[in-house]
């Protein structure tokens, strides 16, 4: 499910497909085509993850499975989770053929978000939890899905969460729900006893438009850590 930074390849916010069932659409989009997306990882998150020490990792959305590779390549016990068969099955390939060791489940995140420990492998507790571009024109729990993640993070571990803040500037009618930093926070509500904000900001990024004129895209990208769980346990300092 993930939309690596280019809002146009999955209809973000169309209401003409809004009314179709999310596994048929999202199977019907990756089946449709040979590959979907670059299989490079996300840059943003690159960016924030590259200097942290390595540990579990979970993707959520994770289509062809770009950033869970990237992750697996770097030293995490990396996991992600797509709805589409078809994504996950190429991005176990793409481990398979690299010979990296990184493990995909195909099931659905609002399934998940109710029960995780029914998903095999996913309920955690994770180091590292990632919801990149999680924006969708068919129904998806997205605030649901996003508290579930914070509940799986480990103590001292972190959720990042990685969406598009506005219109591709080739589209800027293009309709959607584009979260800002604080509405983000808003949706997790977070105990801020129990978290702390490393990150909530609007980044810009060059990006190449459709008529392949340069471009910029926003993106709102935010870091929350834990730093004590509900029964008492902390950080140690």
């Amino acid at each position: 499910m993930h939309e690596h930074g280019d809002p146009r390849t999955a209809g973000h916010g169309d209401a003409r497909v809004s009314q179709q069932a999310p596994a048929e659409f999202w199977e019907q989009r990756y089946a449709g085509a040979e590959a979907v997306w670059s299989g490079k990882v996300n840059r943003s998150l690159a960016e924030i993850v590259s200097d942290w020490t390595p540990g579990r990792s979970l993707d959520l959305g994770c289509g062809e499975g770009g950033d869970v590779l990237w992750l697996a390549e770097r030293g995490w016990d990396a996991t992600g989770i797509d709805l589409s068969p078809t994504a996950t099955g190429r991005a176990r390939a793409a481990a398979d053929s690299r010979g990296i060791a990184a493990r995909f489940i195909a099931t659905d995140l609002g399934e998940w978000a109710s029960a995780p420990e029914t998903v095999d492998g996913s309920a955690g507790p994770y180091d590292l939890v990632t919801a990149s571009f999680l924006q969708s024109p068919v129904e998806l729990p997205r605030k649901r899905i996003l508290r579930a993640a914070a509940e799986r993070v480990a103590l001292g571990g972190r959720l990042v969460v990685i969406s598009h803040a506005a219109a591709p500037g080739w589209a800027p009618d293009h309709p959607g729900d584009f979260p800002s930093p604080e509405s983000e926070l808003a949706a997790l509500d977070l105990a801020p006893e129990l978290w702390a904000i490393e990150l909530a900001e609007v980044r810009a990024r060059e990006a190449v438009g459709p008529d392949g004129v340069p471009t910029v895209l926003k993106d709102t990208l935010v870091v929350v850590r834990r730093l004590r769980d509900p029964g008492g346990a902390a950080v140690p300092r």
